[in-house]
């Protein structure tokens, strides 16, 4: 049998991670620029992290959620506490796509409505709510099976208004930042009125911070430069590390009742000492500072570049845009410097390092980067 061929891929064969860096099978030693789209937040193999993953799949590596874990009980305390939401309530699911999924269901549980308002290029997941974020014509977007999307332009107020004043639109979802789409940032000023409009509707406001969360922007959350609170905020990514899980906060405005949202794999015990274990080096490293001083000092470094179009993004999370297609500077930066990035559509490089980037590392790729563009 073979893979199902659906992931252009790096003729690459990853074997070993330390911090921001990873080794292929030939020893050879790259710098991680991308950390497995925004999912290593702690870096590869902290050993904190690996000594409480072996100690808990030595113990119990699951059980039903029909009997209590204490460990779910840990993980929802010290969340609200990091985050700045003690007052909020946490659902464990296994993937930001599941978080979305589940998020859409308690906001048309809540109010009865089944449209939903996104954004142009932004992207929710591959399963209930999709949109078109790449070049590629042949991906089709899948739509909420419940209602139907309507797509607006980001920072759009005016247009958002329009179409919530029809009363029938169930949620607003949007990114902290958008990642997929290119590295795009919602004015503090629009969330505000977001804020306030969805409040005037009765409309709930979904905060997807799946890859802008959990530290990566200088803030716990991209949405807490705008001094907001949404109704229901989904993560994923960073939240384990690499280990798979994903979860919903949920206002006190929603009351919860028996089998009004369930889950298998959800907050079982290894997810649970996986996401304790970030949260610990998360605090005991400072990493939110550290996202927020060293993606300062790069986004100020990458400005200087003549070739760069525009810098975008704000801490860890990082899009340089270009006026031609960047293909060939990743492909030089992969094969001939050992840095890897990401990419949005046609012409944008991401970064979205491990959080424990160092200023060393930072002005290694800026060093590289450079080299490369002055060679195209």
């Amino acid at each position: 049998m073979n893979l199902f061929d659906v992931y252009p891929l790096f003729d690459i064969n990853i074997v070993k991670g330390h911090g921001c860096y990873v080794w292929d099978e030939k020893g050879v030693e790259y710098l991680d620029l991308y950390g497995g789209h925004a999912v290593i937040s702690i870096g590869h193999s902290h050993p904190h992290y690996v000594e409480m993953i072996s100690d808990q799949v030595a113990k119990l590596g699951f059980y039903s959620n029909s009997v209590i874990n204490k460990l779910q009980q840990q993980v929802a305390h010290r969340l609200g506490k990091i985050s700045g939401y003690d007052d909020y309530s946490f659902f464990m699911v296994n993937s930001g796509a599941e978080a979305n999924e589940n998020a859409l269901k308690l906001a048309s549980f809540h109010n009865g409505r089944t449209r939903v308002v996104a954004f142009n290029k932004s992207f929710h997941g591959r399963t209930s709510l999709a949109v078109e974020a790449t070049d590629n014509p042949k991906i089709i977007a899948p739509i909420n099976a419940n209602g139907h999307v309507t797509y607006l332009p980001l920072n759009d107020i005016e247009a958002v208004k329009a179409e919530l004043s029809k009363n029938d639109v169930c949620a607003v979802i949007i990114e902290g930042i958008m990642g997929v789409g290119g590295v795009q940032v919602p004015t503090n000023e629009f969330l505000k009125e977001l804020r306030d409009v969805c409040t005037e509707t009765g409309t709930i406001l979904i905060l997807d911070e799946i890859q802008s969360g959990y530290g990566r922007s200088g803030k716990f959350f991209a949405h807490q430069y705008s001094g907001i609170k949404p109704d229901l905020i989904t993560v994923a990514k960073g939240i384990g590390n690499g280990f798979p899980i994903g979860g919903l906060l949920i206002s006190p405005i929603f009351t919860a009742t028996y089998g009004m949202l369930g889950t298998t794999f959800g907050g079982n015990h290894l997810a649970c000492a996986a996401a304790l274990a970030v949260m610990d080096v998360m605090e005991s490293e400072h990493l939110v500072d550290n996202a927020a001083k060293v993606g300062a000092h790069l986004m100020a470094e990458l400005k200087k570049f003549p070739q760069i179009k525009e810098v975008r993004g704000e801490g860890l999370m990082i899009g340089i845009e270009f006026d031609q297609p960047v293909k060939e500077i990743r492909s030089k930066l992969i094969y001939d410097e050992k840095i890897f990035t990401g990419a949005s559509g046609t012409n944008v490089i991401r970064l979205l390092p491990p959080l424990t980037l160092t200023m060393t590392e930072a002005n290694l790729f800026l060093a590289r980067i450079d080299k490369v563009l002055k060679d195209i």
